[in-house]
């Protein structure tokens, strides 16, 4: 899987959603206007509904539920992570990224924020998740 570089500041979850779809930002972005999610709304980074319903227009399937992180080796083979996690005014708020494992064992995170040198990290110590949703592609 390859990462997709957010074109937005708060374009995280269209990102997410177009690397596990294997589509561009662009292409996303589109789809998601069309169902009226737009990277400017806080509620595709404080809720987990926008996600989930651009990822099923890609017939990406979610688990139901959010899942508390408890280690790496926990994790389905491919995961949307919560990752800075905090809290605004009362309101919660988290960065988007993605989990892979590979049917040969490789386990990376796919982060879309374009100011990294490598949208592929593998530096784990470094990423701390709040919680996780298990996803299908």
């Amino acid at each position: 899987m390859k990462p997709v570089i957010q074109q937005e500041a708060t374009g995280c979850a269209i990102a997410s959603a177009a690397a596990l779809a294997g589509v561009s930002y662009a292409a996303a972005k589109r789809v998601a206007a069309s169902l009226c999610i737009h990277a400017g709304d806080p509620g595709l980074w404080s809720d987990t509904a926008h996600i989930r319903r651009l990822l099923k227009h890609y017939q990406i399937r979610t688990n139901a539920e959010q899942t508390p992180f408890k280690n790496w080796a926990a994790l389905p083979d491919h995961a949307l992570l919560a990752i800075k996690w905090h809290k605004e005014n009362g309101i919660p708020y988290w960065h988007w990224v993605v989990f892979v494992r590979e049917a040969n064992g490789e386990e990376y995170v796919l982060d879309s924020k374009k100011a990294l040198k490598r949208n592929r990290r593998t530096d784990f110590g470094r990423i701390r998740p709040k919680w996780f949703i298990g996803v299908t592609p």
